[in-house]
């Protein structure tokens, strides 16, 4: 996926639990991101996030130590 399109999908999942409180909010990202994105595109994530500044906003940023990292291939 187009990184910057994966990176409006993750802000808008974080605009959406914005209003909820802090803790709500991250854990309420996390979940949808672990429920609905593949492994693929949550590897992207990660590799984006680490890469250095992105665009992610700080809530995906907060919710990162909560979504799964899926295992490297190995091969």
């Amino acid at each position: 996926m187009a990184p910057d399109k994966l990176v409006y999908m993750a802000n808008q999942i974080a605009t959406f639990f914005a209003s909820m409180p802090p803790e709500e909010a991250s854990a309420g990202v996390a979940e949808h991101i672990n429920s609905f994105w593949e492994p693929r595109m949550r590897a992207q994530l990660f590799a984006l996030a680490e890469a250095g500044d992105a665009g992610l906003s700080p809530l995906v940023r907060e919710a990162l130590p909560k979504i799964r990292r899926p295992a490297v291939a190995q091969g």
